[in-house]
């Protein structure tokens, strides 16, 4: 099994510290960065396979850092913040964010968190054939969504969300579902990550995001995925 690759980036010495010795002794090859800018040229140069990384920081926070790796990556990234706020939680995951955790945490906690972001198909498994159903087909051997024949760039947070919906088209899926079959059963009262999530795959397939026609809201149930443009 090839060795997943983290960057952790936070100004906290300390924090990386434990963070980084934490990971090593789990196996995984683990760089920091102490400010958005140094964290945007080891990533260039790392490759990293997961992101970890704090909000406050000096020069570029934690929201601009998660834009600007959003430019040139789909790669998994954790946010953690002392803030927990609702809204602060919202324009982090707005910003590419695929994960929220709030300080203090246990270190168990973020290792189930990071074996749940990094988590695959296990190798020698029997790949699944391309699923088509209406205007949208799953590649899952390539990790890709396709859309009318076009692909569509996700991150695998909303890459998830979206084979759940297609596999699942037709049917009302309530929030505790669709945050339990991606998120994980840890995660099933978060309604705002759905509520974000959401809002971004609408803007990447709809039309009209103010007026889907594929993602329907079923109001204070959840919602219902018609794979067929009316």
């Amino acid at each position: 099994m090839d060795t997943k690759k983290i960057m952790i980036v936070d100004d906290e010495h300390q924090i990386t510290r434990v963070l980084k010795r934490s990971l090593q002794a789990h196996r995984y090859d683990v760089r920091t960065a102490a400010d958005g800018e140094t964290a945007l040229d080891t990533f260039r140069d790392f490759h990293p396979d997961l992101v970890i990384t704090d909000l406050q920081m000096p020069e570029m926070n934690g929201i601009e850092l998660c834009r600007e790796i959003r430019k040139l990556s789909e790669v998994p990234i954790i946010v953690l913040s002392v803030k927990g706020e609702e809204k602060t939680k919202v324009e982090a995951l707005d910003a590419g964010a695929d994960d929220y955790i709030t300080k203090p945490f246990g270190m168990d906690e973020l290792l189930a968190r990071v074996r749940a972001t990094l988590r695959r198909a296990p190798s020698g498994q029997k790949e699944e054939e391309i699923l088509e159903a209406g205007d949208f087909a799953i590649d899952p051997a390539n990790h890709r969504i396709l859309v009318r024949g076009g692909e569509i760039h996700l991150t695998p947070k909303e890459f998830e969300l979206m084979a759940f919906l297609i596999r699942n088209h037709g049917k009302v899926l309530t929030h505790r579902a669709l945050l339990g079959a991606v998120w994980g059963g840890n995660f099933t009262e978060q309604t705002e990550y759905l509520r974000v999530f959401i809002g971004n795959l609408r803007k990447k397939i709809e039309s009209n995001p103010a007026a889907p026609r594929y993602i329907l809201t079923e109001p204070w149930v959840g919602y219902r995925f018609n794979p067929f443009k009316e």
